[in-house]
């Protein structure tokens, strides 16, 4: 890995003082590198124009971010994902801000997390959730389009997955394609999953949605010790509010 500050240092000491200011240069450059977490040259671009370094959980809402601004606009689907991402976690009030700060971040699209993805290669961890955590937001509108699937190939390449792994991982979250009797059977029994009628406004029908998603997202559920059975249960239940809120919404045409 490249420690920008180390190198600097090194170089500078060797200047002034042969080996031994490279080997005191060093040891401060790497100082720097630590306080600083530089681990390359383009984040040292970004401190030195005021930039401060990313915190895990401001990386995954700046990639979260990016996810829902990739074609172009940011839907009411995608601010509620990022809402119950919030919850799941169960951040502070002040964390809560920064997460604001980091989503608003990511939609400009101008932070290099190529570096920081890597750095969290060697947290499996955390790269799973994170990966998960994208996935989720990807299918917060109902479908996952090629310009979101891109970037987490992309990021999940960085994070050292497989395509096959980020498949597998992809199909956890998509809405299921269940066979349907008939159009209008489907979007009637849509209507019911949301509890709202065909002359619902939009505005409504986006409440009912909010409102259903957080009360069974799977990770407000297994944040409460439920068993693996109803975390699988409240899964399914995501899918099929997915679905249904996608398919209203195709149907009267709203965003």
């Amino acid at each position: 890995m490249l420690w920008p500050g180390t190198l600097i240092g090194a170089g500078a000491g060797f200047a002034i003082a042969s080996i031994p200011g490279a080997l005191l240069g060093a040891l401060l450059g790497q100082a720097l590198d630590r306080r600083l977490q530089l681990h390359s040259w383009a984040q040292l671009r970004e401190r030195l124009g005021g930039r401060p370094a990313l915190r895990n959980d401001e990386l995954l809402f700046v990639l979260l971010g990016r996810l829902a601004k990739s074609n172009g606009r940011v839907v009411d689907g995608h601010i509620q994902q990022a809402r119950l991402e919030m919850r799941a976690l169960d951040m502070s009030e002040h964390a809560r801000r920064r997460a604001i700060i980091a989503f608003n971040r990511g939609k400009s699209g101008s932070d290099r997390v190529r570096t920081y993805l890597r750095v969290l290669k060697a947290q499996p961890h955390a790269a799973e959730g994170v990966l998960r955590a994208c996935w989720r937001m990807a299918w917060a509108d109902g479908r996952a389009d090629e310009a979101e699937r891109d970037l987490i190939d992309q990021w999940g390449k960085w994070l050292g997955w497989t395509p096959q792994q980020l498949h597998a991982l992809a199909c956890d979250y998509a809405p299921e394609r269940k066979p349907l009797v008939s159009r209008s059977g489907a979007y009637q029994e849509a209507l019911r999953i949301l509890g709202v009628t065909a002359t619902s406004e939009p505005s409504v029908i986006k409440r009912a949605y909010r409102r259903l998603l957080s009360r069974h997202h799977p990770d407000k559920i297994a944040g409460t010790g439920a068993s693996p059975a109803q975390v699988r249960e409240a899964t399914e239940r995501t899918r099929e509010l997915h679905n249904a809120y996608a398919l209203i919404r195709e149907r009267r045409d709203f965003r």
